[in-house]
């Protein structure tokens, strides 16, 4: 099970992720795209990061703006393995055109 990030590492590993803000138990980002289909585009590429890490995130879609909310269940909040998927969640949703919603 991975291990649970105490309050200062989750906030130096936060600092380096762009428009991600949260708490222990679950960090939350949303980013706003040109288009509803772009958003869309932004949802695939993000679920095949997920996969390829077998951990997956809650997302919500209204029609620009695409949230990402992370948490590891099994270990009860956020763990290494939520920052791992934040980036690549990042990484996918600026390729296409997208912007941190909330900073």
């Amino acid at each position: 099970m991975p291990r649970l990030l105490d309050a200062a590492e989750l906030e130096r590993q936060l600092a380096g992720l762009p428009g991600w803000h949260g708490s222990s138990e679950m960090i939350r980002s949303a980013y706003t795209f040109p288009d509803f289909l772009t958003g869309i585009q932004a949802v695939g590429a993000a679920a095949n990061e997920a996969e390829e890490l077998n951990h997956h995130p809650d997302i919500d879609i209204r029609w620009r703006t695409v949230s990402f909310a992370l948490s590891t269940h099994d270990s009860g909040g956020v763990t290494q393995l939520d920052i791992e998927l934040a980036h690549r969640i990042h990484d996918s949703c600026t390729q296409v055109g997208g912007t941190t919603a909330t900073g």
